[in-house]
């Protein structure tokens, strides 16, 4: 059992118990509030250069499961719990979170109140910090001076195709995707071509799309400004186009609207969303820093969705395009199945449109 220690950038310091990888991190710290799905966490890219604390007090009692993740590795650069379990229960578990996180070269603090830490981040704001096994380490200037950079660029992993039996070419634009995305479209019938985020115009029409979905993803979503050049070329050409968290803002900024930073997010699988077209309230799960602004949005551009919790800006239909978009995410693995029908609904305008 080693000591480990938390430093937030408002000079806080916690004393816990070291678990996973040993030595220094430091990255934007965050809370989730979902009470399952620590594997998809762990390998969610939205957590590009982010630590991440768990409200739910009890982690990894069913271990490591292949199957769940999202991605093949890791991107966020800490984890912080209250409990680990060092003897998961589950007969699909390859390994302990601990030995996963030793893995993967991923340093992990627990036995702190994260309660606590939850606490200070709701009140403050979203914040940087240290998680390092010596207060020798620690920098204040250093933590408070720490900025995610390029998340996009070192999360989009390049071109693909998933066959499929189905008729329909659908474009999935890799903005640090999750793999459910892929498989949602592929059980559909249709052949999915991921592309990376940089993909142009060209290289997208050459694929002949029947429909683009714009992926999830980590970071400032105003930052990619060549992915919102790309995107504004495609929406010429009016194609259905779906975008998904990340996607929605991308969106969102080629048509003309403005995003901002939340002040701490919406991180969790049981995140309500209602949807103004049907009055009714879908519970979803979500992980993200920023929104739309709802009043920035131009003519021809209405919310579809809003948060219950604070009405912020959810989703977004263009009524004079083939284009939709939603904040959260409507796959179905590590939450609810709630809005899993969206991608139904796209899959009907590709067919429409073809």
């Amino acid at each position: 059992m080693q000591k480990a220690y938390l430093g937030l950038e408002n000079g806080k310091v916690y004393e816990g118990t070291s678990f996973g990888a040993v030595g220094t991190t430091m990255g934007e710290l965050v809370f989730t509030t979902s009470m399952v799905g620590y594997n998809d966490l762990l390998t969610d890219a939205a957590y590009y250069g982010q630590i991440a604390v768990n409200t739910f007090p009890l982690v990894g009692n069913y271990g490591i499961v292949i199957d769940d993740y999202q991605n093949k590795k890791p991107y966020l650069n800490g984890y912080i719990v209250r409990e680990v379990c060092d003897n998961p229960s589950n007969f699909n578990c390859k390994c302990t979170l601990e030995d996963y996180m030793k893995m993967h070269n991923l340093i992990g603090i627990c036995d702190i109140d994260t309660r606590e830490l939850t606490k200070i981040i709701r009140n403050n704001g979203t914040m940087n910090c240290m998680i390092t096994d010596s207060m020798d380490n620690a920098d204040i200037e250093a933590i408070k001076s720490y900025k995610i950079q390029n998340a996009v660029e070192n999360t989009s992993t390049g071109t693909s195709t998933v066959e499929s039996s189905g008729e329909l070419n659908v474009v999935v634009y890799d903005l640090g995707s999750k793999n459910n995305i892929e498989a949602e479209l592929a059980k559909r019938g249709c052949k999915v071509s991921i592309v990376k985020y940089d993909a142009d115009f060209d290289t997208v029409m050459k694929l002949n799309p029947d429909g683009i979905v714009l992926s999830d993803g980590p970071g400032d979503p105003a930052e990619n400004t060549v992915v919102i050049e790309n995107i504004k070329k495609l929406c010429d050409k009016n194609l259905p186009m779906f975008g998904i968290s990340l996607g929605h803002q991308i969106l969102a900024l080629s048509m003309g609207c403005e995003t901002y930073k939340l002040k701490y997010g919406h991180r969790g699988a049981s995140q309500p969303v209602k949807s103004i077209e049907k009055g009714t309230v879908c519970i979803t799960s979500q992980n993200h820093g920023y929104a739309v602004d709802s009043s920035s949005l131009p003519d021809g551009a209405v919310i579809s969705f809003v948060n219950v919790n604070d009405g912020t800006c959810e989703g977004i239909e263009y009524t004079g395009k083939k284009a939709f978009s939603v904040q959260f995410h409507p796959v179905h693995s590590g939450g609810p199945h709630d809005t899993n029908y969206l991608f139904d609904k796209f899959i009907e305008r590709c067919k429409e449109d073809k």
